[in-house]
């Protein structure tokens, strides 16, 4: 047991930090295990590999990706500031990279492989990007003569451009909803908002009109007969087949025929074989790290902090209910992960780092640290 007497940075971490949001995040890590467990043998299976072995690399990203969470999470502020832009300036060379010399799978180029290791810098570049926006939205409203708004619309434009180019439409989406709604708590003026908003509809209706299997996405969400939407059918199969209470562990038969059954469309798995029960339950573990994490942020007398907090909690959520919606037919296939759940090393280090930082920016740190901060932000003002 700790103790609150002792003055370690363990101990004061672990009396700051907060648990409850700490002890979700980690549930929500164990059920990705467990579902991976259920929904990644048969595609194992397809591919001729060992049956286990999208499940073992599954616990091999995990390791890594809680030692990264917990290592973030004792950051301050400010060296979160510094370690995302870092970041994100390293994720955007190798976004450039990857389109340089990244190899094409399926019409994009999203990986790039360095020391035998597959990369999607576009993952790692998410995170960042939030927390480095907040600071200049937090800059923005400290010092209104600082063109901090337009130094955060031009980052936001040189991310889009990127993920356009490989192409990555889900990731843009998402970047653009977050960045929106950033945009909107700093309490920038509403005309923006509803530009922003504009400008992304003309986006989405150039890529209809423009990128093929954009626009054959979209017209088979509308018209299910114009194409093929065997995985988005089989999906529905599972919620019917699965019901309330679910067929058992193992006992599922529509994964063994689903394509992307560990990735995208694990959460179809999970109501087959665990019952609709369960997928309310991951549902609402979901919401709660999303509104206790946004609580938390509200609660923070530091602008960067609680505008940080807030942007990686939105964007935690919306990649999960994106990913849920896809699942239940409520919106074209996007690609998107759920966090934590699906299969894949570098969303699950990526949204390790960004559950990191959210677990550092919601701590309780004393008032005299805070209004210490507040002044070493008042001092770079007048400077």
């Amino acid at each position: 047991m700790i103790s609150r007497e002792q003055r370690t940075p363990l101990s004061e971490w672990w009396w700051t930090v907060d648990r409850l949001l700490l002890a979700a995040i980690m549930t929500l890590m164990l059920g990705g295990v467990i579902l991976s467990l259920a929904a990644s043998p048969p595609v194992a299976a397809r591919l001729h590999l060992d049956p286990f072995h999208f499940f073992n690399r599954h616990v091999i990203f995990l390791l890594p990706s809680i030692v990264v969470m917990i290592a973030v999470s004792f950051l301050s502020p400010r060296q979160i500031r510094r370690s995302a832009l870092i970041v994100f300036a390293i994720s955007v060379v190798l976004i450039v990279a990857t389109l340089l010399i990244g190899p094409e799978v399926k019409g994009a180029k999203r990986w790039i492989t360095l020391l035998g290791v597959n990369i999607q810098a576009s993952e790692c570049a998410k995170p960042a990007f939030v927390v480095v926006v907040a600071w200049l939205f937090a800059e923005s409203a400290r010092r209104p003569e600082m063109p901090a708004t337009s130094m955060a619309m031009a980052l936001l434009m040189t991310l889009v451009t990127l993920l356009v180019l490989e192409p990555d439409f889900g990731q843009t989406m998402l970047v653009l909803m977050v960045w929106g709604t950033l945009f909107f708590i700093a309490g920038m003026r509403m005309i923006w908002v509803f530009g922003l908003m504009g400008a992304s509809a003309v986006g989405l209706l150039g890529a209809y009109m423009m990128v093929p299997h954009v626009a054959g996405r979209i017209k088979r969400f509308m018209d299910p007969s114009s194409g093929d939407t065997f995985q988005v059918d089989t999906a529905l199969e599972s919620f019917m087949k699965g019901g309330w209470f679910g067929q058992g562990p193992g006992e599922g038969t529509v994964k063994r025929i689903l394509p992307d059954s560990h990735t995208d469309f694990v959460f179809a798995v999970a109501a087959e074989e665990f019952g609709i029960i369960i997928c309310l339950a991951l549902l609402a573990l979901f919401a709660f790290i999303v509104i206790r994490a946004l609580s938390r942020a509200y609660a923070s007398e530091d602008l960067f902090s609680r505008f940080a907090a807030a942007g990686l909690a939105i964007m935690f959520g919306i990649q999960a209910s994106i990913n849920m919606a896809v699942n239940l037919h409520l919106m074209p296939a996007k690609g998107m992960t759920l966090p934590f759940i699906s299969y894949g090393g570098s969303s699950m280090i990526s949204l390790a780092y960004g559950v990191g930082m959210l677990l550092a920016l919601t701590r309780q740190r004393p008032r005299i640290e805070m209004e210490s901060i507040s002044a070493a932000n008042a001092a770079r003002s007048y400077a």
